[in-house]
């Protein structure tokens, strides 16, 4: 009996192609989570942003019915609106009334911020002309 040669003199690249191999992968999952990741900020970001600019419009349509309620021709409002409503909850309009000369109409600028204080906070503004 004497020992078979072969088993001594085997070399081979298994571990090594096994490190390299785990290794692709786990790049692979780091590169694919950050990148879920970068998405769904964006995603949460736009759906601030698009609830920030139906606040705005929302603001600007309330600005412009107090303004056409006076008696005497429009008459110049500013304020903040709260929205208690599901779709513009936690969302306000910041509402400013720009007079013009006679004859010429007012500007009703309205800015619409919602998730307030947050990293994905939306902010949009919208301007409205009555002549």
């Amino acid at each position: 009996m004497y020992r078979e040669q072969s088993l001594y003199k085997q070399s081979g690249a298994g571990l090594p192609v096994a490190i390299f191999m785990i290794t692709v992968l786990a790049l692979l999952v780091i590169g694919m989570a950050q990148l879920q990741e970068s998405s769904g900020k964006s995603v949460s970001l736009q759906i601030q942003s698009q609830r920030a600019f139906f606040a705005a419009e929302s603001g600007a349509q309330l600005g412009a019915g107090r303004a056409l309620q006076s008696i005497n021709g429009p008459q110049c409002f500013s304020g903040t609106f709260s929205f208690a409503a599901e779709g513009l909850r936690e969302c306000s309009a910041l509402v400013n009334c720009l007079a013009n000369a006679p004859g010429q109409g007012i500007v009703i600028r309205s800015e619409g911020r919602c998730g307030i204080a947050t990293l994905s906070e939306g902010k949009r503004t919208v301007e409205v002309r009555l002549l």
